[in-house]
């Protein structure tokens, strides 16, 4: 998977994330501005960029928790998408 594109689209939704400031794996999205409504939006944006769909069983606060943890889920929606075709 392209982080570097899956860190272009997360950093539209993180306010509180400078321009120039590091994006790590371990970094607390909600401490970065991500709330509720801006995740939804991120969700359908990692999804159509990514040709993905994650499960609503997927839709926690663990999930967007960190930005090592929505990755992984994005990931594993990726490899449950590819190992169905």
């Amino acid at each position: 998977m392209d982080t570097e594109r899956f860190d272009t689209i997360l950093r539209k939704y993180l306010k509180n994330l400078g321009p120039q400031q590091e994006l790590t794996a371990d970094a607390r999205l909600k401490d970065l501005g991500l709330n509720s409504m801006r995740a939804i939006d991120l969700l359908f944006d990692l999804e159509d960029e990514f040709g993905v769909e994650l499960p609503d069983e997927a839709m926690t606060d663990d999930t967007f928790a960190t930005r090592a943890a929505l990755l992984d889920r994005v990931r594993q929606a990726r490899d449950t998408t590819a190992g169905a075709r």
